[in-house]
């Protein structure tokens, strides 16, 4: 078995920590389904742009379930274990919808970029089958990252303590407690980096470069405003998620701190799925009116 030391600096605060990360995750799987039933429901939102925000929430809410609920048992467990398959598993599926959720980022910056660059064409550019395309292609980017990563990490000789400074199976924490993984760890993390933020993120710029020079373009301020308010959600979503990330991947070896990782990790395992719908509820006119109908009924 691995054993977890993610919160065991903070042992007489653990209690506290499990009522308020349960009740962030209840809250974030409620404002995620919400989100989902909402856009399913009502045929005002069967736009490709809240395709895509459904099927990110839907993400998300797998997304925390791998790992947010093994969290809240071990913050109450004696012994934080979990078992060589389970650490496996619980790696592969963190990396398949991590990653998908990256490129799936990339994919609403280039709906928001036709959008608005390309308005008259936008129907016929961002077909049902473009849109289906898009979010397989995310998928299997994901599942291919997931496919190739994790027997790599788990196919090394380990040390027999297996103690893991972190609340859950991430690469470079399971890598330390490797016998030999100095340079695959480092060919790992750089290319998982290179892979999953760097190229989403470039094409997130791309998209927003041209976005901002057909905003520039608008006569008016009103609607320069208004072209930017229905991306401004988006935007605030892939700085906080790109942010993070890159802070955790992006950076070498020497600066790590498993402190400071777990608390960086919470924020994008348990705050950033309960940010995402805050953002695009709160800010989005179409999704108030659309909860505002349903509640009515």
């Amino acid at each position: 078995d691995f054993i977890f030391l993610g919160f065991s600096s903070l042992a007489e605060l653990q209690k506290l920590l499990l009522v308020v990360f349960l009740l962030l995750y209840l809250v974030t799987l409620s404002m995620n389904t919400t989100i989902m039933i909402i856009i399913w429901v009502d045929r005002s939102l069967h736009t490709p742009m809240y395709f895509f925000l459904c099927i990110l929430s839907f993400c998300e809410t797998c997304y925390t379930f791998v790992i947010v609920p093994k969290m809240l048992v071990d913050l109450i467990a004696e012994r934080k274990t979990i078992s060589f398959l389970g650490c496996a598993v619980q790696m592969y599926f963190f990396l398949f919808l991590g990653c998908s959720h990256s490129f799936l980022l990339a994919v609403m910056g280039y709906d928001r970029c036709v959008a608005i660059c390309h308005p008259l064409h936008y129907n016929s550019s961002m077909t049902w089958r473009v849109c289906a395309q898009l979010v397989v292609a995310s998928a299997l980017s994901g599942l291919l990252i997931a496919q190739v990563v994790t027997p790599l990490v788990f196919c090394l000789p380990f040390q027999a303590s297996r103690k893991l400074s972190h609340f859950f199976c991430d690469i470079s924490p399971v890598l330390r407690v490797a016998f030999t993984h100095t340079n695959l760890s480092e060919a790992i993390i750089f290319t998982l980096g290179i892979s999953v933020l760097t190229i989403p993120l470039m094409l997130i710029l791309i998209s927003y470069l041209f976005i901002v020079l057909a905003i520039l373009q608008i006569p008016s301020a009103r609607g320069r405003h208004k072209a930017f308010s229905t991306c401004s959600a988006h935007l605030i979503v892939v700085v906080v998620h790109y942010g993070c990330a890159s802070f955790i991947y992006l950076r070498p070896s020497s600066s790590y701190s498993s402190d400071q990782d777990a608390l960086i990790s919470v924020t994008y395992t348990i705050l950033t799925p309960l940010l995402n719908p805050m953002i695009y509820s709160l800010r989005n006119k179409d999704v108030k009116v659309a909860l505002q109908k349903a509640i009515r009924k």
